[in-house]
């Protein structure tokens, strides 16, 4: 039985996510287990979950508008407390962080600059070398 799907295609946050996602060297999206999971070509290995959620007390909470990132430990740390994160279910035990996502309007231009550096740090950590040299080529670095 299919998941069913748990977001809606013309969300402006989504929109966002998908246009720094897709930016990236080899990088698509499908969705897995309802929900949009961008990975990288040929591996397959996903960079970032658009939404997610978390059991506490026995009840699942949605965080509908929220990116999950797998992040190196420091990383993962320094964030882990900021009250936009929180650690989803399945996925958290694995280290991925979900954040909560800004407003789509541009509002908050800086969140939506932590939320690519995020993404970007997430992808160096599942693509490919070659990917990743593509990248830093593509920034000067």
């Amino acid at each position: 039985m299919p998941h069913p799907q748990m977001f809606d295609d013309d969300d402006p946050v989504l929109a966002r996510i998908r246009e720094i996602a897709l930016a990236l060297p080899a990088a698509a999206m499908k969705v897995s287990h309802g929900r949009p999971a961008f990975w990288t070509e040929p591996r397959g290995k996903v960079f970032a979950y658009y939404g997610g959620s978390l059991k506490v007390d026995g009840a699942w909470i949605a965080h509908e508008q929220s990116v999950m990132v797998l992040l190196e430990a420091g990383e993962r740390e320094a964030l882990v407390d900021d009250p936009r994160a929180y650690v989803p279910a399945y996925l958290g035990a694995g280290g991925w962080l979900g954040l909560d996502l800004p407003d789509a309007d541009g509002s908050d231009e800086g969140g939506w600059d932590e939320v690519a550096e995020l993404i970007d740090a997430s992808y160096r950590r599942t693509a490919l070398t070659r990917l990743v040299a593509e990248l830093d080529a593509r920034s000067g670095d």
